[in-house]
């Protein structure tokens, strides 16, 4: 079967499951998306990798990156292999010296993985079909852009304070405040309405 190449396009809440997010994957140079529901803790250490931010103390999944290193050991890429009961499956292709290993693992782990390997992320047309959701042309032509992923503003609906309102003292506060209680996803929207006023 011919892999199919995806690259992470959005990070968002789910609008189909509360306290549960969406990472949107879609075709490189096609039109279709793959939208797949993961949980809060994988989010944020998707959302922390692509937002290249350092957390004061190693996430698990830079933890395993460390790990995988320190052992000569490199993710290649990963593979979103299988879909049962709405429930997506994935390989980490690994290569050392001496051996190249698949590993089972879960999507939403495999995807911070290859965020942070920057390895590419693949499928096949048959999980598309099933799962994919096909896009618009917007007749913007075959012009490779520069690659941005959208992390929306993942905070809990009702705790969202309004950002606007602070000033630029206390919004710097706030993110110290953020960072030192780990909480990522805050970080970026805060971190967001700092750079809009710069």
């Amino acid at each position: 079967m011919k892999k199919i190449e995806l690259e992470i396009v959005a990070l968002s809440h789910s609008i189909t499951q509360t306290h549960s997010y969406a990472v949107v994957l879609g075709e490189i140079n096609g039109l279709r998306r793959l939208p797949i529901v993961i949980g809060g803790f994988e989010a944020q250490a998707i959302a922390v990798a692509l937002e290249r931010m350092q957390p004061s103390r190693p996430l698990t999944h830079d933890l395993m990156k460390n790990f995988m290193n320190a052992f000569n050991v490199e993710l290649i890429e990963i593979v979103i292999n299988d879909l049962q009961e709405g429930i997506f499956y994935s390989k980490l292709v690994c290569v050392s010296e001496h051996d190249t290993v698949e590993i089972d693992s879960r999507t939403s782990d495999a995807l911070a993985l290859a965020v942070r390997f920057g390895c590419p992320i693949y499928t096949f047309d048959h999980i598309l079909e099933s799962a994919g959701i096909l896009m618009e042309d917007t007749g913007g032509g075959s012009k490779k852009k520069k690659k941005e992923v959208q992390v929306e503003d993942m905070s809990a609906p009702g705790t969202r304070e309004d950002l606007s309102s602070l000033s630029l003292e206390e919004l710097q506060t706030l993110l110290n405040e953020v960072l030192e209680s780990e909480d990522y996803i805050r970080a970026i929207s805060i971190r967001d309405e700092i750079n809009k006023r710069k």
